[in-house]
């Protein structure tokens, strides 16, 4: 299954909800993406540009963005990112597959 690596920034408001109710989101986060059959291989509260990095594994990109869209329609996340991630394995099956295609593209002008 793909894996997805998603950052973000917590809003105001979310941030106001941790100090009004301090509590561990993973139970809310575990129902989001289980409800699109994702699954939470990590999740961690950051410091610098970002405050969370989630790592999920899940069917494709559309479940991924399903579910950012609910989460950031809550009010209390911003700045979302998503990216596809490959083991270095992987990305060696996508280079032997480029290696074969060589020369089937012409860039313009050419």
């Amino acid at each position: 299954m793909p894996k997805f690596i998603t950052t973000g920034r917590l809003t105001k408001s979310g941030v106001d909800g941790l100090m009004a109710k301090p509590e561990d989101r993973m139970p809310a986060l575990k129902a989001l993406t289980d409800a699109v059959d994702a699954k939470i291989l990590s999740y961690y509260l950051t410091t610098g540009r970002n405050d969370f990095v989630m790592i999920t594994e899940g069917a494709d990109m559309e479940s991924a963005v399903s579910a950012i869209m609910v989460a950031v329609h809550s009010g209390s996340i911003s700045d979302v990112e998503t990216v596809q991630a490959w083991t270095s394995a992987e990305f060696a099956e996508m280079a032997n597959t480029a290696n074969d295609i060589v020369g089937k593209y012409q860039a313009p002008g050419s």
